[in-house]
């Protein structure tokens, strides 16, 4: 144990971790069942005692008080003190930041609430960026805050995986949670998603995409590491710029199954017309997704390099669909005359 850390920093660190290992631990066992909603409420646990570790290190006390007055009194439950639920230690230590580790956790917490007294095995594939993310934000906070002592590295490995290929479980995953009982769920992911700006959607430290490459050793001393994790650092634009070659290499042309629920062109236009207070046509959503870049111009060369958070090609149709994220980002600029005027390049009209 590291000297100095109080008796308490000391055994929050030891649940975080514990409960960390075990959510990673669920999430990698074989089958389908509750993986995702199992994970979701360790991972919460694990980082809220992170967080009241951290506010132990620097002597604060995680605690709801009560009352004001020069004598401190604090919130009591069983004869022990209440300590901050997650929602508030983020509130907390991150005052009025907003990173996108911290939309991270506000995502998987508001998830957790939502998913705890139902059973939907089927967002699995839809959820792995952010579940990810989390694991790999935690890693990098615990030694961060309390040295590589306390690293995770060592003790977790990449989940090994009998295909190449998307099973076709995953491949309909899109469709079941289109069910009327998973409707509230994904209310709340599409509105969640939608409303965060583009930085932090595309950040890793809100939702981790990784591609396994094949890694082919010309010698032996190079075999020695089967898979590695390079860190996409956004602050270097030619490390990017490398990477996203890399991608375009072997990125598939198919429709991502994070991508729920994609909408027609029409469909579109029709949510915004019933949402907007101005008049909305298909000329509007043409300038929108012009305004925005959201995909390539009618018969370019490389149809398929779409902003995938916004739209998708669809191969088959050769044309594209639109997210739910497009569409609430359209509603929130759209609704204001200054801003539709900007997007749209004329002024608003009366619907």
């Amino acid at each position: 144990m590291p000297r100095g850390l109080p008796l308490a920093c000391r055994e929050h660190l030891e649940k975080a971790t514990a409960v960390a290992t075990a959510a990673v631990e669920v999430y990698n066992r074989p089958g389908r069942r509750f993986r995702t909603a199992h994970y979701v409420v360790l991972i919460v646990m694990g980082w809220t005692a992170l967080f009241h570790a951290s506010f132990y290190r620097r002597r604060r006390r995680p605690w709801y008080a009560r009352g004001g007055g020069r004598v401190i009194r604090y919130v009591k439950v069983d004869g022990e003190p209440k300590h901050w639920e997650l929602a508030e230690c983020l509130r907390q230590y991150y005052a009025e930041k907003n990173p996108a580790v911290r939309q991270n956790l506000q995502f998987l917490l508001g998830l957790r609430n939502k998913i705890e007294h139902r059973h939907l095995p089927e967002m699995d594939p839809s959820l792995y960026g952010e579940c990810q993310a989390a694991l790999m934000n935690f890693e990098e906070f615990i030694v961060a805050e309390f040295g590589s002592r306390w690293s995770l590295a060592e003790d977790l490995a990449v989940s090994l995986q009998f295909s190449t290929s998307v099973p076709a479980p995953k491949r309909t995953a899109a469709k079941r949670l289109a069910a009327s009982a998973s409707k509230s769920v994904r209310d709340y992911i599409e509105k969640f998603r939608g409303g965060l700006p583009a930085d932090v959607l595309n950040s890793s430290s809100y939702s981790f995409s990784v591609y396994l490459v094949p890694k082919l050793a010309n010698r032996a001393s190079a075999a020695d590491v089967s898979v590695e994790f390079i860190p996409y650092d956004e602050t270097k634009p030619e490390e990017m710029a490398r990477l996203e070659k890399l991608t375009t290499l072997i990125k598939e042309k198919l429709i991502p199954v994070a991508n729920l629920d994609l909408l027609k062109p029409g469909v579109v236009v029709r949510a915004l017309q019933q949402r907007v207070p101005w008049k909305v046509t298909a000329h509007t959503h043409t300038m929108a997704w012009r305004h925005h870049a959201v995909r390539p111009p009618a018969g370019a060369a490389q149809p398929e390099r779409a902003r995938s958070e916004y739209c998708v090609y669809d191969p088959p149709h050769e044309d594209y669909l639109y997210t739910r994220a497009w569409v609430e980002l359209l509603v929130r600029e759209l609704s204001i005359a200054a801003k539709y005027h900007e997007v749209v390049g004329v002024l608003p009209a009366k619907a």
